[in-house]
């Protein structure tokens, strides 16, 4: 049985795709993809030559979203990569956590007027939660990926490998709308300089042999992708803690320049966030484990 396709959701998923930005179904009332994952890929279909990621399958072609709005109320996934933008998400405390943390949107307002810069204006969506996404066209020099943190606490980026709930979607019986006008302006170049991830250097302070850089990096890589099936596998009532040993596992690569940060912390805080942990959970999670890795990682040659 199909779902009739004249909804607000299927609307808003043309609406979006009109105006060149790349979607794709998420489940519906929440806001993880509607699509299989990896583990669970019939290698048939799209899948037939190696497993899709939603972010390959989002899409602006009006047929195809006809053809999955019509399956069912799906919200509507915005993949920020393909559709040229960088979404700054301005998040809100947990609640149970003290009620004078300030939120993302003071901890932005904090870094404009610490850069002496007014708050820039563009598109701008409350979410469900009461935060808001600014929307920004990205810059056409650099390939941004998603930030936890970078700019501020509870402050986030979404720009290649990430995506953001579209407007018109509904998670815990609260809309996501447009909050004034729909202009979307570019990023602004001081906010692309803090998010342009500097590049890695190796620890001065370890001598590493001529050889060494490039397998040891395909071994950091063969360990992240392992820890990160670990946290994808975590059972209920364990996925925090599994989440935290993951990334002290991987955190010496990046104490010895084998893996960049900023790497790191979107891999995990996407494998966090897929299992259903909170966002601001993951991220504190995610920042306590690599810091203590670089607090106490010993030098490559010592490391077992």
């Amino acid at each position: 049985m199909t779902h009739e396709r004249n909804t607000p959701l299927f609307e808003a998923a043309l609406r979006a795709a009109a105006r060149g930005w790349h979607v794709f179904p998420l489940r519906p009332g929440g806001k993880r993809p509607a699509l299989h994952g990896e583990s669970a890929c019939p290698r048939t279909g799209t899948c037939a030559v190696g497993h899709v990621k939603w972010e390959q399958r989002a899409t602006t072609d009006p047929d195809r979203i006809r053809a999955a709005w019509s399956a069912g109320p799906f919200n509507v996934g915005l993949a920020t990569g393909p559709s040229g933008l960088v979404v700054v998400d301005l998040d809100v405390p947990k609640t149970n956590s003290s009620t004078d943390a300030p939120d993302g949107a003071a901890n932005f307002l904090a870094l404009c007027e610490r850069a002496g810069q007014p708050v820039p204006r563009t598109r701008t969506i409350r979410t469900a939660s009461g935060g808001a996404h600014l929307y920004f066209s990205a810059p056409a020099a650099a390939r941004l990926h998603n930030t936890a943190g970078t700019l501020a606490p509870l402050v986030d980026t979404r720009a290649w490998g990430g995506y953001v709930v579209a407007a018109g979607s509904i998670v815990n019986g609260h809309r996501y709308e447009v909050d004034g006008p729909a202009l979307i302006n570019p990023l602004p170049g001081w906010l692309r300089q803090i998010l342009i991830p500097a590049h890695p250097t190796p620890p001065t302070a370890i001598p590493v042999p001529a050889e060494v850089p490039l397998r040891a990096h395909r071994y950091a890589e063969t360990a992240l992708h392992r820890e990160r099936e670990a946290v994808r596998a975590a059972g209920e009532g364990r996925r925090n803690a599994t989440l935290l040993a993951s990334v002290r596992a991987v955190g010496r690569f990046v104490a010895w320049g084998d893996l960049p940060r900023h790497v790191v912390e979107t891999a995990f805080q996407e494998e966090g966030e897929a299992v259903g942990l909170p966002a601001v959970e993951c991220r504190a999670t995610i920042t306590s484990a690599l810091n203590w890795s670089l607090r106490t990682c010993r030098p490559r040659p010592e490391a077992a």
